[in-house]
Parts: C-alpha cells; sequence; structure tokens
C-alpha cells in the first residue's frame, strides 16, 4: 500500500492556524489549483491518534479538482492545545461545536465535511447539532454507532495505560510489544495508522493530551447508532471505506450507506485509511461526490 514519506505539507499546502471563536486550531489548508475554477471548499477531521498530516495525499489531487481543502487537530490533537486533564473538554459535544466554529472561520457559504474513523462521528454529532453550514458530509471508514469487540478491548487497554503510565511510557510499551513487520510499515500505536516515519509518528503522540485520548477513545466505545437522525438532515451524504475495516466491518458500513441512502464508495486494495492506503482513489471518489451534491 502506498504512504506518504513524511508530515511534510504536501506541494502547494501549508500550514497555518485556524482562528475560531472557540479558540485556535493547526491546520493544513491547500488552495485550488492555479488556472482551476474553485468548485467549493472542504474541512477534514482525522481520526483517533490521527492528525491533519493524514489527509496530505489527497490534498494535491482535490486542488486540481477545482477544492480548498482545510485539515484540522481537533481539540487536545497533536499541534492543537486543549487541556491535558480535564475531560469535560472533549465531550463529543464540545468538539462537534469546534467543528462548527472550524466551518464558520473557513468563510464559506457551504462547506463539505470529511470525518475518517473517530472524526466521522464527531463530524455526525456537528452536522446533528447544525447542518446548516454543511454542503455534504463525507464518512471515511466510520461507522454507525461503537467500534467493533476486537477494537472496544484495543482501546481499552490503551485508556487504563494512559491511567497510570506517561505517554513516553505508553509508547514505548505499544512498540516493545509489536511485531517486527508492523514497526517495519509504521503501524500506529491506535486505530488509524498510516504514516511511515517513526520518529514523527512518536512526536505527534507524545504531543497529544492524555485527557482528549482517553475521552475520545471512551467515545468510540459507548457511541450510539444514530443513523435514523443523520438521515433525516436530508444532507447529501458519503459512505467510502477500503475493502477491508477491522474497526467496522465492511458490511456494516454498506447497511449504514443504505439507512442514510448515502452514496456508496469502496475503495479496492484499502483498508482503515483509504487515504493513506490508495489516496488517488480516494480523492477522486470524494471529487465525484462533491461534484455531484453541487449538481
Amino acid at each position: 500500500m502506498s504512504r506518504p514519506p513524511s508530515f511534510a505539507p504536501p506541494p502547494g499546502a501549508r500550514a497555518r492556524v485556524l482562528r475560531t471563536a472557540r479558540g485556535e486550531f493547526a491546520a493544513i489548508e491547500s488552495p485550488v489549483a492555479a488556472e482551476v475554477r474553485e468548485r467549493g471548499v472542504a474541512l477534514l477531521l482525522p481520526g483517533f491518534t490521527g492528525s491533519k498530516e493524514d489527509f496530505n495525499p489527497l490534498h494535491e489531487s482535490l486542488a486540481a479538482r477545482g477544492y480548498r481543502t482545510v485539515a484540522v487537530d481537533g481539540r487536545g490533537q497533536y499541534e492543537s492545545d486543549g487541556p491535558e486533564h480535564d475531560e469535560s473538554a472533549y465531550a463529543q459535544g464540545e468538539l462537534a461545536r469546534d467543528v462548527l466554529a472550524q466551518a464558520a472561520a473557513l468563510g464559506a457559504p457551504g462547506v463539505h465535511l470529511v470525518g475518517h474513523s473517530l472524526g466521522g462521528q464527531i463530524a455526525r454529532a456537528a452536522v446533528l447539532l447544525d447542518p446548516a453550514p454543511f454542503r455534504s458530509l463525507t464518512l471515511m471508514s466510520s461507522g454507525p454507532a461503537e467500534i467493533s469487540e476486537s477494537q472496544r478491548q484495543r482501546v481499552k487497554l490503551l485508556r487504563d495505560a494512559l491511567a497510570v503510565m506517561t505517554l513516553a511510557e505508553v509508547w514505548d510499551a505499544i512498540r516493545s510489544m509489536e511485531a517486527p513487520e508492523e514497526t517495519e510499515t509504521g503501524e500506529d500505536a491506535g486505530l488509524d495508522s498510516g504514516l511511515d516515519d517513526q520518529e514523527d509518528l512518536r512526536r505527534r503522540w507524545l504531543a497529544n493530551k492524555p485527557a482528549q485520548l482517553i475521552t475520545t477513545g471512551r467515545q468510540l466505545c459507548v457511541e450510539p447508532d444514530r443513523v435514523a437522525e443523520l438521515a433525516a438532515t436530508g444532507l447529501p451524504l458519503h459512505v467510502l471505506s477500503g475493502a477491508r475495516d477491522d474497526t467496522w466491518p465492511v458490511p456494516l458500513l454498506d447497511d449504514m450507506a443504505r439507512g442514510l441512502g448515502a452514496h456508496r464508495t469502496v475503495v479496492a486494495g484499502a483498508e482503515h485509511s483509504p487515504n493513506t492506503d490508495r489516496p488517488a482513489e480516494t480523492a477522486r471518489a470524494v471529487a465525484d461526490f462533491w461534484d455531484s451534491a453541487a449538481r
């Protein structure tokens, strides 16, 4: 599977601070490619243990299709600040209100919203609070309710470890338990792997706020099914995933798409992170959906 080489912004993109009514958020922004008519603006939300850099492989292709893209770190995630130990700051409703503030700060009349994994559930919560700022919602490898039993066990182990160990100690413990082939390919410490450089991965992990990881990990394990509520918004919806997913089984994502009346894309050769596993195919599917939503 293809992987991005580093955390550096791709050609044409830049790191910036997105200033909102609810604080500042670290972002990577890519403008529309030169001599291409702008077709829309998109806000991209990463998953659990992930970051804005997970979308680096998509920016250039989406810019060529006429879309300005802004990927953000959520509150307490990597380069966005947040409380170290106050779990209330990371309640799903608070993170959803952050997304509404981010969308408002982009200054666009209608924002295409994309959420990967945990980011999809936060995106859904934002849309259910207020769908008006959004032109469409793409749920990327993000299911209807709680994560699979095997992943719930994995997240519980992580949360238990964070309660008694530092982030550095947890990182070292996870690395010591991994098979050599996992370490070589850059499998991440949580659900959302996909970037290669081990030093960058470690730096990202250490920059997270423990309360954010504990609280959002708990959310993943108890999330209720809100498919009917989301379908009732009438917003154009897209369910995109790889052909294999251990976090939410692909047949479950198929059922969710049918319940939502959503456009469905399965990216061949991709797993839980199609944005990094098969970026060209993923970008094409996302842009095609946005084009159709505009029509």
